[in-house]
């Protein structure tokens, strides 16, 4: 029964409603990232996806550098997409944020994704992902239909176990206080 490890990537060098659409990370995320891939090594963790967003890449390069493994890139552990045409992503992803999964068949096809393709997982994995995959895998171990379950901090690291074909929680990670916490 695989142990799925759950990052969040480390702070992006511009925030989610910034000019740049896949900032990299920040100098302060590059640090998180190095202390989370320390951290990861410590479980002996052999398999890695990441997103295949900037921020999530370079936070998984710290892990691949420190454990010398390869992450795959997944588009199950990517971003929750934007609506196209959408001219304000903060204030719509806000509004998503307090939401339900059930309140839009996109959302719900979203988090499904990144469920399956948490199970899919044959292996203990870390997986480098974002702030709304990682509520969409932790309200799925809970049985909660609320979009935001938990707020987690940059570099965090939830754990969940992949068993009889669903996702259980271990332990959340640690969570930000930040109001604009993605």
């Amino acid at each position: 029964m695989p142990l799925l490890f759950l990052v969040r990537h480390g702070e992006p060098a511009s925030g989610w409603g910034g000019a740049e659409p896949d900032p990299g990370l920040s100098p302060l995320g590059m640090a998180q990232a190095a202390h989370a891939a320390r951290e990861l090594r410590k479980r002996m963790i052999g398999a890695a996806i990441t997103s295949p967003f900037a921020r999530c890449r370079e936070t998984a390069a710290a892990y691949e550098m420190e454990a010398a493994v390869v992450a795959r890139v997944s588009e199950g552990v990517r971003e929750v997409p934007t609506p196209a045409g959408l001219a304000d992503r903060p204030a719509w992803l806000a509004q998503m944020m307090r939401g339900r999964w059930s309140d839009d068949a996109s959302f719900a096809a979203f988090r499904d994704g990144v469920v399956q393709t948490l199970l899919a997982q044959q292996h203990d994995t870390a997986v480098f992902s974002h702030f709304v995959a990682i509520n969409a895998a932790v309200g799925a171990a809970l049985g909660e239909d609320a979009v935001a379950v938990f707020k987690p901090g940059h570099c965090s690291i939830t754990i969940v176990e992949s068993r009889d074909g669903a996702l259980h929680l271990v332990e959340r990670g640690a969570e930000t206080a930040a109001v604009n916490a993605l």
